[in-house]
């Protein structure tokens, strides 16, 4: 099922089928992408499509291991795209993550990932200062995140 669904998703991303994309969520469901950070419901999965692409066009995305159960799945993925940005000339950019799935009724509720950003970032030939900028400005994020206060607490026990 899910690797199903995985299929429909990317499918729907390749061919800027925001409603076809918006089919695989519950109505309420996220999709927090590790670029733009998280939409939602149907306007916000719209919304997160045009996003990208504002920035770049040819998408492929390729899920593969699938795994899980009803109620949370990851699986690996193969993403490509040629960029937009004007230094990144004609090549693709390709880059490798791990989706996390949390599921009700056989969709998904909330989607998010995990990839390197700063490879990303850097195949589109940004300076060696705009990628460190960005990539600090997602790591001062995180740090603001609660979930986090224990690991930036000098004092923490475990």
């Amino acid at each position: 099922m899910t690797q199903e669904l995985m299929n429909r998703f990317a499918r729907a991303l390749e061919n800027r089928d925001s409603a076809g994309l918006a089919s695989c969520f519950t109505p309420d469901g996220v999709y927090d992408d590790y670029f733009f950070g998280p939409r939602q419901g149907a306007e916000g999965i719209h919304d997160t499509v045009e996003h990208f692409y504002k920035g770049g066009r040819e998408y492929r995305w390729d899920f593969t291991e699938c795994a899980g159960d009803d109620k949370l799945a990851f699986a690996s993925y193969n993403f490509s795209y040629v960029s937009n940005a004007p230094t990144a000339g004609s090549e693709r950019i390709l880059f490798d993550g791990i989706a996390r799935l949390e599921l009700r009724d056989g969709l998904i509720q909330r989607y998010s990932e995990v990839f390197d950003r700063g490879m990303a970032l850097a195949q589109q030939n940004f300076p060696p200062e705009q990628v460190c900028k960005i990539v600090n400005r997602y790591a001062d994020n995180m740090r603001q995140r609660p979930e986090w206060a224990r690991h930036i607490k000098k004092d923490a026990t475990p």
